[in-house]
């Protein structure tokens, strides 16, 4: 299958809008099953793949998502470009609720994830560069769509993979902020990697939900005011993402 464009939907993001001709996948993957099927269909004339990484009713939870199975099954389909959409909590002034962001680096604090296709006996091991985890390329024509559709986006910033699902203490994020993290959400890896295991191009799409703790104003972190930051975040994707295809 020739796919123009593979894109993975976060928390909020369940389901592509605008897609036509649309046909659902079912892909069995020699890593287990993916998330769940790969809705694949028309957008600005250009063929695009779309996997909610949670499930379309959001089941799986962060450190049970399958991703190498999500990673694998997009680029047996054809995928050599995916975006990764997903929410994260601000920790950087900058990086406020419904802010977009397209971060350049990335650190990993998650534990005991599935995180190589090399991590199969018999598989030979590769060592990737991976000092700048997101594809240089693929971050220019996002950040130059983002322009194209008039959306504001940061350019740039450091993700901070956590375990999840529950959200970070205090004392967690202060340390993170003196790593040098902007973003903190808990998708973030091993998906980045594996897409570079596959030489597949991959960029992330950051939407800020909420301030991390102990960051902006906030004392408690409320739920409704996440989702709602959320929405407003998450209905700017497609038209950055239309404006990316119809550029190509």
């Amino acid at each position: 299958m020739n796919l123009d464009l593979a894109i993975i939907g976060g928390t909020g993001l369940y389901a592509f809008p605008g897609l036509e001709n649309v046909g659902r996948e079912a892909i069995a993957t020699p890593f287990g099953a993916p998330s769940g099927e790969i809705v694949v269909g028309s957008l600005a004339g250009k063929r695009v793949a779309f996997l909610a990484r949670h499930g379309e009713t959001h089941t799986i939870a962060p450190h049970r998502v399958n991703y190498r199975a999500n990673v694998w099954a997009l680029h047996h389909l054809g995928a050599r470009r995916v975006i990764g959409v997903n929410a994260v909590g601000g920790i950087t002034q900058k990086m406020g609720p419904r802010v977009l962001a397209v971060p350049d680096q990335i650190i990993d604090y998650t534990h005991g994830r599935l995180d190589s296709f090399c991590d199969v006996e018999g598989t030979k091991v590769e060592h990737i560069d991976f000092s700048e985890p997101y594809s240089a390329g693929l971050r220019a024509e996002v950040l130059t769509a983002a322009a194209r559709a008039r959306i504001d986006v940061i350019d740039g910033g450091c993700y901070g993979a956590t375990q999840g699902p529950r959200l970070e203490t205090r004392a967690e994020i202060a340390r993170m902020r003196r790593d040098g993290c902007d973003l903190v959400g808990m998708t973030g890896m091993p998906e980045a990697a594996l897409a570079r295991e596959l030489e597949i191009d991959y960029a992330c799409l950051a939407l800020v939900a909420n301030w991390a703790a102990g960051c902006g104003d906030e004392t408690i972190i409320s739920l409704p005011e996440i989702f709602a930051n959320l929405g407003a975040a998450t209905a700017q994707v497609a038209p950055i993402v239309a404006a990316l295809l119809a550029g190509k």
